[in-house]
Parts: C-alpha cells; structure tokens; sequence
C-alpha cells in the first residue's frame, strides 16, 4: 500500500498572527488613560452620591439591573444615574464599603500609567492599596458590629464594611473573639504600616526615641549662693492694697459708689454697705464703733431698693418645691368611664382551631420532608404565633420559602414566618385568627402597665401577640414616623397616642402642636385649645391647616428650640428633665427668665400632601427638629399614607428611628418605612408592625372611637383653663419684615431704655434674651426688638441668629436715648 502524502500547507493557508500595532499607538493610549480617568471620577460621583440618596434608591436596586436599566421611566436620585446607584451600591454594600473609594484612586493610577506617564513604584501602589481595601473593608465592619452590640444602633441601608468586610469580621469575632479580631487588625495594620510606608516605620521609632529618652546622670553642683544687693540699694517691697476709707457720719458725704457685698442671708442680691440702717438694739453686736454712729431715730433694720421702690422680706425663698400644675390645680384627670369597652378581655380562638391550623403546618412541611420537633402556639388577640423547633439539619431557609405553601395550606392571608426569633431560638409562623378580636383603649388605659409606667411621655397602643400592653415613653423614641394604606387604621393609631397622653399628663406638663390639611381629622381637638394645645400668638385656630401657616409654625418651633437651648445652657443641664428638676427645686431664677418647660409633642397628619405643596420649606425644619429638639422635649409624629421614596425621604428616615407601619400594598412600600418587609403581609384592620432600632414587634392597636374622643375633649374643656393656649414664638417670614420700620419710636416701650443698655452692654440683641430677662411676652420683646432696630442700635431680623448690635459702648448709646428723648 502506498502511503498517502501529507499534504504540505501552501504559503497562502498558512495563519497570520494577529497584528497588535495598534495597541502600541500612543493615541489609543491616550484614548485609554483619559476613559479610564474618567470611569474613576464617574464612580466617585456615584460613591459620594450613594451616603445621601442610597436610602431613596434601595427600592430600585431591589429589582434588579436588568428591569431598572430597561424601563426609560424609573428614574434614580443618585447624581450618576440608575448605572451609578447600582455600582455604588454593589461596591460598598455588597463588596468592600467605604474602602472602594480606593479602587477610584487604582483606575485613576491605572489611567494615569496607561498615557505614558511614569509613575514610581505603580506595582508596589497597587498592591498596597488591594491590602488597604480588605483591611479597611474588615476594620469598618468590625467596628460596626461592636457599636452594634454595644449601643443597639440602628440598622440602615449602608455597610459601611460592605459584605466582605461584616460577614469576615462575624467569622474572626466566633473564630478569636472580638478581642482577638481587635488584635488581628492590629498586627495586619502594622504590617502594612511598616511595610508599605518605609518612612513610617523609621519615624514611630524616633517618635518613641523622644518620648521615652535615656535618662543621663548629671553631675551634682553646689547651689549658687543668694545675689546680694548693694549696699546702698534697699530690698524691693510690695504695694499694699488700696483701702476704701468711707466718710464720717456727720459730714457730708461725696458721691463715691459704695462697694457691695453679697450676703449669704440674701442670696445673690447685690446689698450696698449704705443701704444698712441700724437700730440700738443691735448695738450689743457692733463692738468697736462709737455711740455716736447709730442715730437714735432709725429705729429698723431694712434694705432699701431704690429701683424697685419695695421693700424685700428677708424670707425670700418659698419653701417646699415648685408645683406646675398649681395654675390649674382643680384640673381632674379623664375618668376610664369615658370609654367603652369594645372586647370581652378572652382570645376567640377556640381548641379546634389551634389543633386544625397545628396539623396542617406540620403536613405542609412533611410534604417537603421537614421534620418538627416541638411546636407550641401563643394566642394573640388577631394574630396567633406558632413556634415551631426543627430536626437538626434543618434549614432555616427551606422553612421560609414555604411561606406562600403554608398560607395556601391554612387558606389565610397575612401568613409571616419570623426565622428565627430573636432570643427564642425557634421559628415562629404568625398566622391571622379567624374570628380577631377588637383591643378596646379602655382595657389598655386601665392596665396595670400602663398606670404604673413612670414614663415622661407614656403611650400605650394596643396588645402584642403574646397579649400584653403595649407601652412606650414617646420621649426616648424621640419621634415617631407612621404610615399605612389608607382604611388600615392609621388615623385610630394617631389617635390612640393622643388619648393615652391625655390621661397621663396635666395641662402644664404637655402640649400639642396639630398639623391637619385634610381638616377633618384632628378637629376633634379643637376644644381643648387652652388646655393642651399650643400656636402662633396671632393665630385664631389652633389646628393647622394652610400650608403657609405650616410653615410658620414649624420655623417657630425652631425659634422655641433654640430658646430652650439656651435656658438649658444658662442652667447647665443637658435636657428637658435635669432642668424641670432644677426649675421644681427653686435652683433656677424666674427674674433671670427661667421657666417650667411642657413638652411640646408635634403631630403631622398627612405629611405627603406638604411635601408635595411645600417641599423643602418643610422637610427643613422639620429635620432640624428631628435633629436637635430630644434634649429639650419636642416631639414630633408624622403620618402618611403614601410609604414612597420621595415622600419618606433619606432625611426623614435618617432621624425618625422609631416607625409605626400599618398594612402597606407592596413590599417596596415595606421596605420604605421598615427597611425590611412584613407590612405587605400584615391583616389590616390596626394591625401593625413597630420597628425600634434593630427590634420589630407586631401590636394589634387599641380602637378608640370618634364618640369617645368627643367625651374626653368635652369632659377636659369643661374645666378651667389658661386664658389662652400655649403661645409660640414669632416668626416673621423673609420678606415680610417691611412692617418693623413703622414702629412708633413716639411711644417707646417703658423697657425701652433698659433693653437697649442690656443689649449694648451683652453685644447681642435678640427678642428671647430681652423676653427672658425681662419676663415679659414675646410679642412685648419682639415689638421693642422693632424699636431697637428703627433707633439704629441693632440690625435687621436674620432668620434664627441674634442680631447685630450697631452700638458699641454705653457712651455712644447714650447721645442716641438724649437725642431721641428731644
């Protein structure tokens, strides 16, 4: 047989090798480079954008990339767009944090390289700064899971150690202890330290050189005798003190102001030595004067007050502690016979039930071959929890994805599956009662929990499952955020809250401040103005209901804030409560414009509708409330009913920690109040879920009627009251401040001239220091403000700053009162 000839491959078969020239072209390279630098800067404007929108964004990272990117609709508020907000989003949440702002400064690098500029040591930076994001990324979450557990802070949509960074640290922390991961992260930090920066590990070894020198002994030397003076010159002698020598009786006396002295018998009234008359009785105790010096005919021993032309006890101090409520002392509480009760006080949920429903959980999940342990079941008054135990081996997972088949199994809506529950170590299936029963506010105003409570804002909403009160202190919260569909008992809540404040605190102690712009809901109210409810001195409704009027008064909070930031300061305390104590104790001076504080709790119904007619001009001062106003007892609710991103924004959220969610539509709806999901599953009807921090419970709301609230308020308006109700500061909108230069300087305010050396002398003008140290109105303060600033001795009005003082000295402000006064 012949072999067969390989065929020989021609010159025209044979492969070219690819032709990489182009890549060589310093054009592509500079095409490169800049596309690079540019990509780092682009993902620097999504990283810096991801802290202040990430919270609006997370419903739209939730669905997908493929879904957001194909819909032209669906917008982002991340300054890079929907590509931005999921790459920020995946870098630091789900990669490796803050730290990927490093992988900015690598393409950056990498860019910088790629165009032909040199760059020292590029591998050895890179390298370097892959450590630095791993070890930043695993310090960052470290951190936040020891603040975590420390302080219980909330949970929030940002990681600041990414996954990476928290589900490492979780293994070193059970693998080492915490105290082992701190030391770990110690020596990886030195490591690179030492061995990225060559310098530093040489500068730490001089520092510590310094700190720690080498001690040198020194040789001991006689001491150097005393320098002798001259013969001639006389040793240096020390002035005495200037002596007061005060003028005979009998002769007349210059006008030389008399020093004063603070006697203890007076507190701190200053008391000249000339304002003593004395008596001869009090002759026995004056040794070392003449007899000549007491005049026989003054007879008392008094202080004479020339400026306020009185005479003043020696008693000065009250005894016993102050008592607010004192103006209104006859005022009585609100008696439990003003509500009905609604439920029999026993669970409808019968033995037939609870074996029923306990089969069929353990059949579904023997269907998908899931064995039970034990399995126990608490009665709730709507809602009855099943804790079930699985075999070992069991995942939790598989259980939760049954959710669905369980609730097709029991033919029930509102089927949650709690995997696991917290501290229980079980799973907990809830699953909705066939017959709820109502929670009436009358059995949960008359529990035992509630009346004891020592809260300073004590709010009891309805029954947990487990069929206890409910109750919170409103004042540690320290704002509420409540939102829910409409029709799913949001409006009943709101006024649960109110009603369990009514009958816990006294009219001096608590006011309100109620935004309604749908009018109808918190009119009800309206009756108990001049007892619990708090407005604009010249407003004639105290329910709010016009949106500019909303606006006023939200900034007059912020004037009512700050105010008592500045009493607070004056008291050196640090809140509400350790001031009360002090104002009750008789510690503070009411001349000196201290006074007794109520809290002030702020309802908002129907926020949605005022940020869509106002936006910014309320979501503004509405966050600095939020903010700041704790530590001097102001509180704020707000309810919605439309749980959007655009409503509940990343602000509102940020500082409103304590969330109320009824039954929502939609997960994303959930996802928005709670950051998690579960109000989509809820049965409606009062049915809600409280998240606090990082703990989430579910109530079943107290129902109180509108008949109800109508008996309360009328029983609380038949009773004395102030003369008025709670006067909030002034607030003057921008613009509107034409009106001040028509202050009638003819008729000057009797203060008038004191206030203006008060606040030439102090250099800071403002209408609720001249209030407070003066104890007169706001409105009295704010018209001599006016004064003062059309006689040029301060400036304009400046929103919340004091205003400027244009005098500045006594002498000055003197030729302008003589001028005036001409």
């Amino acid at each position: 047989m012949k072999k067969r000839s390989t065929p020989q491959p021609t010159k025209a078969s044979k492969k070219t090798p690819p032709d990489f020239s182009f890549w060589e072209d310093s054009r592509v390279h500079a095409v490169l480079g800049i596309a690079l630098t540019l990509i780092s800067l682009y993902i620097l404007f999504s990283l810096i954008g991801f802290f202040f929108t990430g919270g609006i964004d997370q419903s739209l990272i939730d669905k997908g990339l493929r879904k957001v990117i194909a819909n032209p609709t669906v917008t982002a508020e991340n300054p890079a767009g929907k590509l931005g907000a999921w790459i920020s989003d995946l870098l630091i949440n789900r990669w490796f944090g803050v730290a990927s702002f490093f992988f900015c400064y690598i393409l950056l690098l990498c860019g910088i390289r790629i165009a032909g500029k040199k760059i020292a040591r590029f591998p050895r930076k890179l390298f370097f700064s892959l450590l630095f994001i791993v070890w930043i990324s695993l310090f960052l979450g470290y951190a936040s899971d020891l603040a975590d557990s420390w302080f219980g802070l909330q949970k929030s949509y940002l990681y600041p150690g990414g996954a990476h960074g928290y589900f490492v640290a979780q293994w070193l922390n059970a693998l080492t202890g915490k105290i082992g991961t701190f030391f770990i992260l110690i020596l990886s930090f030195s490591i690179l330290l030492f061995f990225g920066f060559e310098r530093a590990f040489y500068r730490c070894v001089a520092f510590f050189k310094r700190l720690f020198p080498k001690k040198r002994e020194l040789p001991l030397q006689p001491e150097e005798p005393a320098e002798k003076l001259p013969e001639n010159e006389e040793a240096p002698t020390v002035e005495a003190a200037e002596i007061f020598e005060f003028p005979d009786f009998g002769e007349e006396p210059e006008e030389i102001a008399p020093p004063e002295i603070l006697d203890p018998d007076f507190g701190d009234i200053p008391v000249s030595l000339t304002d003593f008359t004395f008596s001869p009785e009090n002759r026995e105790n004056t040794e070392g004067f003449e007899e000549e010096e007491f005049p026989e005919d003054e007879v008392e021993l008094t202080i004479n007050r020339e400026k306020n032309e009185e005479t003043v006890s020696t008693n000065l101090q009250p005894e016993g502690d102050y008592d607010p409520t004192l103006d209104l002392s006859h005022y009585k509480y609100p008696p439990l016979e003003l509500l009905e009760e609604h439920s029999s006080g026993h669970p409808k949920v019968t033995q037939e039930e609870l074996a029923e429903n306990k089969d069929k959980i353990v059949e579904t999940l023997r269907n998908y071959k899931i064995e039970i342990v034990k399995i126990k079941a608490t009665i709730g008054p709507t809602v009855t929890l099943y804790e079930i135990i699985p075999a070992p081996g069991v995942k939790i997972s598989r259980i939760k994805n049954l959710e669905d088949d369980i609730a097709l199994s029991l033919a029930a809506l509102g089927i949650r599956i709690i995997a696991p529950i917290p501290g229980a170590g079980t799973i907990g299936i809830e699953v909705p009662n066939q017959n709820p029963e109502v929670v009436s506010m009358r059995g949960i105003i008359a529990s035992k929990k509630f009346q004891e409570s020592k809260y300073a804002l004590p709010v009891a909403l309805g029954r947990t499952i487990s069929n206890e009160t409910f109750t919170f202190d409103l004042a540690k919260m320290p704002h509420l955020l409540v939102a829910g569909a409409t029709g799913q008992g949001k409006s009943v809540g709101l006024n649960a809250i109110i009603t369990s404040l009514l009958y816990k605190k006294h009219p001096a102690q608590l006011k309100f401040v109620m935004v309604d712009p749908k009018k109808v809901e918190l009119s009800i109210y309206s009756i108990i103005e001049k007892h619990f409810l708090a407005k604009l001195p010249e407003e004639e409704e105290a329910i709010i209901t016009e949106t500019s009027k909303v606006i006023n008064t939200l900034n007059s909070l912020c004037i009512e804030m700050d105010s008592r930031y500045d009493l607070l300061k004056e008291a050196q305390v640090r809140n509400i409560k350790e001031y009360n104590d002090k104002f009750v104790k008789r510690s503070l001076n009411p001349q000196k414009g201290h006074k007794y504080l109520p809290y002030i709790v702020v309802i908002v119904d129907e926020f949605a509708d005022l940020i869509m007619t106002a936006g910014k001009e309320v979501e503004q001062p509405i966050a600095r409330i939020a903010q700041l106003a704790r530590a001097v007892g102001i509180h704020m609710i707000i309810a919605t009913q439309r749980p959007s991103t655009n409503i509940i924004t990343g602000v509102i959220k940020a500082n409103f920690p304590a969330r109320i969610a009824f039954k929502v539509a939609s997960m994303i709806d959930s996802r928005t109040i709670l950051d998690s999901p579960g109000a989509n599953q809820l049965i409606g009807r009062g049915d809600m879920l409280m998240s606090v921090g990082s703990e989430m419970t579910r109530v079943q709301c107290a129902f109180v009627d509108t008949p109800e609230i109508e008996t309360i308020t009328t029983f609380i308006a038949g009773q004395q009251s102030y003369p008025s109700a709670f006067a909030l500061p002034e607030y003057v909108p921008e613009g509107e401040g034409g009106s001040i230069s028509e202050a009638d300087l003819g008729v000057k305010d009797p203060l008038f001239e004191e206030a203006a050396r008060l606040v030439v002398n102090m250099q800071q003008g403002s209408t609720s220091s001249i209030q407070r140290r003066f104890s007169i109105g706001y409105n009295r303060a704010g018209r001599i403000i006016d004064q003062l600033e059309v006689a040029g001795i301060v400036g304009p009005f400046e929103g919340s700053k004091a205003r400027q003082v244009l005098v500045s000295d006594e002498y000055s402000l003197e030729s302008i009162l003589r001028s005036l006064n001409d």
